[in-house]
């Protein structure tokens, strides 16, 4: 089962009740401001539908998206002036140019499962930074993966879509395994319904700079979500910014 394909269309919806992405780039910049950076160019992975992507782009920076899914940038290419978008699996990655700042926003490193493309991923992004180069990505914690959506049922009813998000986690991998069945009317009033399947993996803090080590950057901060204050035991959301 396949991941962000018709959920794409319906993607932007229900995120933008939940994610307030102005603040977010408002965040971005002053963590630039903060570690020292002032980027032109910056490559944002899993840009999914581009929200974030959009808002930088007006801000005047050179940014290209990446996404594994086509559906997803088919979206974005819609949104983007003159869109710079490449369809790719973020581990696989080979850009053919350096950018002075990387971006994985709004859970996608979550969603890479194995620690060989995680590092791998990691290495990608430290070899194609620019000398002063900024690495900056987030992750729902294992805390929220196990604790707030693991195991649990949450149901959206809309005019336009109804949706069902059943988890499971399952402890010896750090994994939830989440199953979406959605309703969604089209113009003739009726609804239609398909299924998507999402697996995310609960990174540790230990794990990632460890990793990170590896991959070769030794500037390592951890904040909890949208602050500079340190993570919390039970925070849902932490952030990573990254220099050599």
């Amino acid at each position: 089962m396949l991941q962000y394909r018709d959920f794409a269309y319906i993607y932007d919806k229900l995120m933008h009740e939940d994610v307030d992405y102005p603040a977010w780039c408002d965040y971005i910049e002053n963590l630039f401001d903060r570690h020292g950076s002032a980027p032109d160019t910056i490559c944002e992975l899993a840009c999914g539908t581009g929200s974030m992507t959009v808002l930088l782009q007006q801000r005047g920076y050179d940014i290209t998206g990446v996404d594994i899914s086509e559906d997803m940038l088919a979206v974005a290419s819609n949104k983007l002036k003159k869109p710079k978008l490449i369809h790719s699996d973020m581990a696989r990655l080979n850009p053919l140019k350096r950018f002075d700042a990387f971006l994985c926003m709004i859970d996608g490193l979550n969603y890479v499962i194995a620690p060989a493309q995680l590092q791998k991923t990691f290495n990608m992004v430290r070899n194609s930074l620019n000398g002063e180069g900024i690495f900056i990505f987030d992750i729902s914690t294992r805390y929220k993966l196990e604790n707030v959506l693991g195991n649990n049922t949450f149901i959206h009813s809309g005019y336009d879509v109804f949706y069902s998000w059943q988890n499971r986690y399952i402890e010896r991998y750090n994994l939830c395994d989440m199953y979406l069945n959605f309703f969604v009317r089209d113009k003739a009033e009726y609804y239609r319904r398909f299924e998507e399947r999402h697996l995310q993996r609960g990174w540790s803090e230990k794990q990632l700079r460890t990793m990170l080590c590896r991959a070769g950057f030794s500037d390592i901060t951890v904040y909890d979500e949208l602050s500079f204050c340190e993570p919390k035991a039970d925070s849902d959301r932490i952030v990573f910014v990254c220099k050599e």
